[in-house]
Order: C-alpha cells, then structure tokens, then sequence
C-alpha cells in the first residue's frame, strides 16, 4: 500500500490525539457524577447500537453479490430499504412519540436483529424483506434515541449545555472510533477467521442484543404527547402544523435533508472518483481514514459546543466548506490530467479528492452533534420523534431517486449537485441564525414589557 495513505492516516490520527490530549479548562466542562453515570449509558447504549450499524456496512453489497445477484438486482434492495425508512419512518416516530421512546428503541433493537437474520438467506424476498425491516430500524435509530436522551435529560433537570456534551461524545466514539473497530473486526470474522461474509451480521445482531439488555434494565420510560384522542393522524398533523407554522424547524429540516442527501450520496461515489480507472485503492483503509476524519470534527464540534460557540453561525462555515470539498472532483477532472492505465495507483487527482473527502467527513463529525444541538433547541417535544422522521422524508425520497438513476448522470454532475446543495444550505443555514435571532429579540422585549406593565397606572 502507498505510503500517502498512511501518512494521511498518521497525519488524522496525530491531531485528534493532540487536540484530545490538549483540551483546556475552557474545552470542559464540570459536571456532576450523577449526570456522568447518565451520559456514559447513554453513550454505551449508542456506541452498541452503532456498532450493530457499523459492522455490516462493509459487507451488505459483498454479500448479496455472493448470493449472484446483479448491480440491478442489488440497487432494488437498497432502494427498498430507504423507501421503507421514508414510507414507515413517519409512523413510527409517532407511535414512539405515542407509545413510549424506550419502547422505541426495543423495537430498533428487534427489528435490526430479524433484519441481521434474514442475510442467511440466498432467497431475493427474503433479503427484500430484511432490507425493509433495515429501513424501519434506520427511522427509529435516528430519532427515537434522541428523543429518549432529550426528554430524560430534561425530566432529570440537568443543564441544557450539557446536551451537547453527550452529543459530542456520543458522535466521538459511535460515529468515529466504533465505525473504525468495527470495520476492523468484520474484516476479522468474514476474512481473516474465514467466517464469511454472513459472520458480520451475526455479531451485529448479538450487539444490539447486549444494547437492548441494557436498555430494558436502566432505561426509564419517557412520552411525547399522551393526550386523549390523539391517534396517528392527529400527531401527523401537529407534527405539519409544528414545521409549517414556525419557520425555524421548516429551516432546520431542509437543512438536515440537503447536507444528509449529499452525505448518502457521497457514499455511493466515494469510491468510483477516487478509481475511475480501476485504480487499486484500499477501500477499508480509505474507510478508516475516513472515520478518523470524522473524529476530528466531533472533537473540534465539542471545543466549540463547550465554549459555548453559536452553532449557527459556526455551521455556516461548515457548509460552505463542505460545499468547495464535494466540488473539488469536478474541478480536478476539469484542471488535472487524468491516467489511463488501468489498476495502478491513486492519481495525483485522486490524491487531492481524497484529502477533500477527508476534510469532509470532519465536516460530518461537526454537523452531528451540532445539529443534534439544534434540534434540541427548536422541536417541541411533545412531536420530537414524529418531526425528526418527517425531516427524513425528502431525504430518503432523494436517495432513492440517486440510486435509481446512478448510471445516469456522469459522477462529475453528481457531485456538482451535492455542490449546490451544501451552498443552499449555508443560506439556509444563515436565515435560520437571523429568525432564532429575530425570535430571542421578540421574545425578550415582551418579557421586559411583561415586567413594566404592573408598574403603569
């Protein structure tokens, strides 16, 4: 392998241990035990949970063309588990809203081990079956455990800054160091050991088991809104009222599709811009190289968070620079000569993307617990789950439209696209900081009305 991967592995790594190691007072915060024992569940929890997701991410597609199914085939499976996840993502925020987000998580928990269950299978509506139970567990693992965290932190009084440290960590080691161990590991079973290629989905599936014992013997039980009478429907319907009545979640959310839309569509692309000769790349390392990325940014996220930084206006920044980084395979294949022997090594184009690519996925390490901060801010809980899969609608409906048509378009325009996207949503992102600002004004001037008025005659 070329030493340029490792320099820029050694290079990530050195600096999230500087920055780890080198944290300040001012970079932490002190906290009680009790809200530590809280966080560190929460993020054990998390950290299973992702490990669970981690794990069978390198060997989904391996796997079903081991069972000789085609590009054709395979893409219809993955666009069925992202139409389930837009289809069903919206109902079963609401019933966890409903019915309990702890019941939520038991149901992620189950729901992802029938799907780990069903890649024993060679039989192509068997696996149709597993991808759509994949896409429900998708929606719930990216709202229902949130709003399990939000509504107990709140129920147990902590400080709302505090939020953000369990989101930093959680990012940290969940999206970062987990994803990079667990890579690792099913490289292990699958090769290594010789366990094959199913091997993987069976760890995954005893994780999510330990994770689901512990949540079922520490976890308490938290709602949204209980009241009588509110069926389905009706929760659907103050979820719309919630985003169409106030334009700081209608903001937020479309903020949350277009970078998530983009992030999707970075992980089908990744791989054919950085080969697009047949180049012979190192696609495990690469994707350690680019969980280390993300590390990073999760880390500077919590410098900034404890610091008590605007994330609006921090986020911005971010944006646009992720923005200039998904653009950077247009320009190359515009401004650098491209080579045209097959099987050797990255290009020089090549190597330049790659350091853009990384440069975006700390972009990514900063957009989760920053928008989870956000999120936090602006959602009422009574809905929280049931908004959080609404935001997922567009998100899921753009993926599949992505994957449906990925032989379309040349990758250039795809990532022209996602360009576009990201710079929308720095705009967004702007108008976002200016109405919470408009808002916090507002607000404060009828409280100080409030005040004055008994003073009156």
């Amino acid at each position: 392998m070329e030493i340029f991967y490792y320099l820029v592995f050694g290079g990530l790594a050195a600096v999230v241990a500087g920055l780890e190691l080198g944290k300040s007072g001012k970079d932490r915060v002190a906290t009680p035990t009790a809200f530590n024992a809280f966080k560190n569940n929460y993020v054990l929890v998390y950290s299973l949970m992702m490990s669970g997701d981690w794990l069978q991410g390198p060997y989904v597609y391996y796997l079903y063309s081991q069972y000789g199914f085609d590009k054709g085939d395979i893409g219809r499976l993955f666009i069925a588990g992202f139409g389930s996840s837009m289809l069903f993502g919206t109902i079963v925020g609401s019933l966890a809203d409903r019915q309990g987000r702890k019941r939520a998580c038991i149901t992620y928990c189950i729901t992802y081990i029938l799907s780990c269950i069903t890649k024993h299978s060679p039989h192509y509506r068997v696996l149709l079956l597993g991808r759509i139970l994949g896409g429900v567990a998708t929606s719930l693992l990216f709202s229902a455990f949130e709003s399990w965290l939000v509504a107990e932190h709140n129920k147990r009084g902590y400080d709302p800054q505090w939020l953000s440290i369990t989101f930093s960590k959680a990012i940290f080691l969940g999206n970062g160091l987990i994803a990079i161990i667990a890579g690792l590991f099913a490289n292990l079973l699958a090769d290594n050991l010789g366990f094959g290629p199913v091997a993987p989905f069976d760890a995954a599936a005893c994780f999510l088991a330990i994770g689901m014992a512990i949540i079922m013997s520490s976890w308490s039980e938290n709602y949204g809104d209980q009241s009588e009478g509110k069926d389905l429907m009706s929760q659907f319907k103050v979820a719309a009222k919630a985003i169409a009545s106030d334009e700081k979640i209608a903001l937020l959310g479309a903020i949350q599709s277009l970078f998530e839309g983009s992030m999707y569509t970075f992980v089908f692309l990744w791989t054919p811009a950085l080969s697009p000769n047949d180049e012979d790349i190192p696609h495990g390392f690469i994707f350690a190289t680019f969980m280390l990325s993300s590390m990073l940014g999760s880390s500077i996220a919590s410098r900034l968070l404890a610091r008590k930084m605007k994330v609006e206006g921090y986020m911005q920044i971010v944006f646009a620079v992720s923005a200039f980084t998904l653009f950077l395979p247009v320009a190359t294949s515009l401004l650098v000569p491209t080579s045209s022997v097959k099987g050797s090594g990255i290009s020089f184009g090549g190597s330049l993307q790659l350091l853009g690519f990384c440069t975006f996925e700390s972009c990514v390490g900063i957009f989760w617990p920053s928008i989870m901060k956000m999120r936090s801010q602006y959602i009422p809980e009574e809905a929280r789950s049931t908004i959080m899969n609404f935001f997922r609608i567009p998100l899921n409906l753009f993926v599949c439209v992505v994957l449906y048509n990925v032989n379309a378009f040349p990758i250039t325009v795809m990532f022209g696209m996602c360009s576009i996207f990201l710079l929308m949503a720095a705009i967004l992102q702007r108008r976002l900081m200016l109405v919470a600002d408009l808002h916090k004004l507002s607000t404060k001037s009828q409280d100080m009305t409030a005040e004055d008025e008994p003073l009156n005659p």
